[in-house]
């Protein structure tokens, strides 16, 4: 099966005319619809909405931008100082998006939206610029496809498309799905390079609740359908935990599946991860107290916080954890006076003591005034 051809012809006819089995019921919020094109509404397909993640500044990178619904959603949001970078493989679904770009940048006060061809699981190819290599340099040799293949990896390397640690947040809606199996986990690889340290992703999918046997991945209806690309349920989660990224967690979970296909449950659901600050942990007095309601919980790199107790996190833990979406379950205690810079972290699960972080500053989302 031709993955590529039949997503490209599938999506290419839905850029064309609505394509109903290509969507599940999402409920966005009537306000961001109000000012898109009801062209691009009508030819929108998704399961979920991931531009709700989007923050004031952010530098967004939507993954198969189709025809640019939730890229010009996320214009929105992002304001002056952001911006919003698409990328899709879709010829006629980019046609789509850019023909209301000038009429969108009128309606937002600025052109805030970039479209580029591209592979999501190669974010660093520039496709538009490897065709127009094509057509001054045609291949009718093995020396030719020799001299392309260096093409692009001078191209990657000098002229990245989407280059390093340069996205605040990466989005998709629907879209993962439908890369071939192979390239799965280069495509989790391609998002975490491009994310800027402790950089966010927010990616709405379709998972299933079993493994999808192989004569359903071999069925092209059902993989350009976002059905039997799917990532299972788990696995989908411990992809991102594989590629290095912290606080992975699900936020939207369907409770009903889009569709059963030989006892098989296929949902959507939106994913939520983070990437790391960095790697290097300094220990300056900083703890952190976990609210419960559990007694005790672990993170992916083996800390441990108990309800209740004040404990030992470095630098970088505590403000990913004090900053980031986490925040509502953690109360930050920041020490009176900083340890000096040492680059050594305490044993996880060590707990600090009220005379190291008395008088320190406290951080907590949850803050209300007793008088």
């Amino acid at each position: 099966m031709n993955v590529v051809k039949n997503v490209l012809d599938r999506y290419s006819e839905g850029a064309k005319t609505r394509q109903e089995s290509l969507c599940c019921p999402v409920d966005y919020d009537s306000r961001s619809l109000a000012n898109l094109p009801q062209e691009i509404i009508e030819k929108d397909y998704g399961c979920g909405d991931p531009s709700r993640y989007v923050r004031e500044g952010d530098v967004v990178l939507d993954l198969g931008s189709g025809g640019g619904k939730i890229c010009y959603m996320a214009a929105s949001l992002v304001g002056e100082q952001g911006r919003v970078i698409g990328v899709d493989m879709n010829d006629d679904m980019l046609a789509l998006a850019r023909k209301y770009q000038k009429q969108m940048a009128e309606t937002i006060g600025s052109d805030r939206v970039e479209f580029h061809k591209a592979y999501i699981q190669d974010l660093a190819l520039d496709v538009d610029a490897m065709e127009n290599y094509l057509q001054e340099k045609p291949i009718t040799n093995a020396q030719d496809l020799a001299d392309l293949d260096a093409w692009k990896s001078q191209h990657k390397t000098q002229q990245p498309l989407i280059a390093d640690h340069s996205v605040d947040l990466v989005i998709s809606n629907c879209v993962l799905n439908l890369v071939d199996e192979k390239q799965k986990a280069q495509l989790v690889a391609e998002i975490f390079r491009v994310l800027k340290p402790g950089g966010r992703v927010a990616i709405s999918d379709i998972v299933s609740d079993e493994i999808v046997p192989q004569h359903l991945q071999q069925d092209p209806s059902l993989w350009s359908g976002c059905i039997s690309g799917a990532f299972q349920e788990y696995e989908f989660l411990q992809a991102f935990v594989d590629a290095g990224f912290n606080y992975v967690s699900y936020d939207k979970w369907d409770a009903q599946p889009w569709q059963v296909v030989e006892g098989i449950e296929f949902r959507s659901v939106t994913l939520l991860a983070s990437k790391p600050l960095g790697t290097e942990c300094i220990d300056r007095g900083h703890a952190v107290i976990y609210k419960g309601p559990f007694a005790k919980i672990y993170d992916d790199e083996g800390h441990v916080f108990i309800r209740g107790k004040r404990m030992a996190v470095c630098e970088r833990t505590f403000k990913q954890l004090i900053e980031g979406d986490l925040a509502d379950q953690f109360i930050g205690v920041q020490p009176h006076e900083l340890l000096p810079a040492k680059n050594w972290c305490a044993p996880h699960g060590t707990e600090r003591t009220v005379q190291e972080t008395k008088g320190g500053l406290i951080s907590t989302k949850t803050e209300a005034s007793c008088c």
